[in-house]
């Protein structure tokens, strides 16, 4: 298993809120595929998976913000 974790962002920015999630707990990701859907006060982004696999719980709600370097998901 794997957490996702928030990647550094724009210099200055330290946190994004989850705007949509493209993948639910159950559903199949390939690595490079759009995860998640991220909002800054700076820009709107999408964020690919790091890894292949089954996402197996997704830690941060949509409309909920979450900081640079915390778990947003878990893949297995």
């Amino acid at each position: 298993m794997m957490d996702v974790k928030l990647p550094p962002l724009a210099e200055g920015v330290d946190k994004a809120s989850i705007s949509y999630w493209f993948k639910q707990p159950g559903d199949t990701v390939k690595e490079g595929e759009e995860l998640v859907e991220l909002v800054t006060d700076k820009a709107t982004f999408s964020m690919p998976s790091p890894v292949a696999g089954k996402i197996k719980e997704l830690l941060v709600s949509e409309g909920d913000s979450a900081l640079v370097g915390q778990s947003i998901a878990v893949i297995e």
